[in-house]
């Protein structure tokens, strides 16, 4: 079976009467989990952005404290995961500030973490590719939030 495009079910959305679109809505749910995570988002957090990103830090908070840090492998593989789940919620939010802002703030963390990335190339180029990402961003930002973060970048700089 081949997908329809988008404008395709936009159309056919747009036919169908409301109790049928619930109805489907529900059977999108019932599939994956992350349909499940967007719908709560688009329902439930996306008229207060700033609690969003106040509830994912916190649980990014909690996952940077649950790192097994007996081995830069474990914590490689953590940093990853955490980057995971942070870049699955960005998504569901789509706005260039919420990213800007969750990854400046994952940055922070890896940096003031007390790891060694600096042993680990990996590592490394994992840090400088959510910089690359940041800085992109912002560049879609408006001024004075280019400003902003544009200050909270330059404490990103590793020696």
């Amino acid at each position: 079976m081949k997908a329809a495009t988008v404008s395709e079910l936009k159309k056919e959305l747009k036919t169908q009467n409301p109790k049928d679109l619930i109805s489907h809505c529900i059977r999108l749910i019932k599939f994956r989990k992350e349909n499940k995570e967007l719908l709560t988002y688009l329902l439930f957090e996306a008229d207060n952005e700033k609690d969003y990103i106040q509830g994912i830090k916190v649980e990014m908070d909690f996952l940077f404290e649950e790192i097994n840090r007996s081995n830069l492998y474990y914590i490689k593989k953590s940093l990853r995961k955490i980057l995971r789940y942070t870049n699955k919620f960005i998504k569901y939010s789509g706005l260039k500030r919420t990213e800007a802002e969750l990854l400046i703030y994952y940055c922070h963390k890896v940096k003031d973490s007390g790891f060694q990335i600096q042993k680990s190339t990996a590592l490394i180029n994992l840090y400088f590719r959510q910089i690359q990402k940041i800085k992109k961003a912002i560049s879609s930002l408006h001024e004075d939030l280019q400003y902003d973060f544009g200050k909270e970048m330059d404490k990103l700089a590793i020696q």
